[in-house]
């Protein structure tokens, strides 16, 4: 199964800060289990929501340079509330340092101005073609997939 879980990139400033909407709608396939009766989103989700927002940042900054933006380390987690149905989750990361390999953050989300989740990040780029030279041509593709949801979700 795969998560999308950035609707809109609000603002971006390459090498320095971003910011992402998430709207929390009922269709979402993980709220059945998590909980019945009691939908909510889980905590980490919550966490790969700020992830996919930092990776967004790193991709546009690096100018789309790695096919491999995924987390290596998540500190300070800090959960303080839940997000339901017909929230809309904003995400808010500001860049501590962004190389060609790797990336720090911090990052928190809100919903309706409270604060549901921070942590600092760091993750890490690669190529898969790094370690296996006929994996080029699925770099080149996941890459041409990042800049068109980049597109789409107003990252470029």
């Amino acid at each position: 199964m795969r998560f999308i879980l950035l609707d809109k990139v609000t603002e971006l400033l390459p090498g320095r800060k971003i910011s992402a909407i998430k709207n929390l709608s009922l269709a979402e396939e993980y709220l059945a289990d998590h909980f019945p009766g009691f939908p909510v989103m889980p905590g980490v989700l919550m966490i790969e929501a700020l992830v996919q927002t930092a990776a967004m940042l790193v991709r546009v900054t690096n100018n789309f340079s790695h096919s491999m933006v995924i987390l290596a380390q998540a500190d300070n987690v800090k959960y303080k509330s839940f997000v339901k149905p017909g929230n809309a989750l904003k995400i808010s990361l500001e860049a501590k340092n962004i190389t060609s390999m790797d990336s720090s953050f911090t990052g928190t989300a809100c919903v309706d101005g409270q604060q549901v989740v921070s942590a600092r990040l760091k993750l890490r780029h690669f190529n898969l073609a790094d370690d296996d030279q006929s994996l080029a041509a699925t770099d080149r593709k996941i890459i041409e997939e990042m800049k068109h949801r980049a597109q789409l979700l107003g990252a470029c």
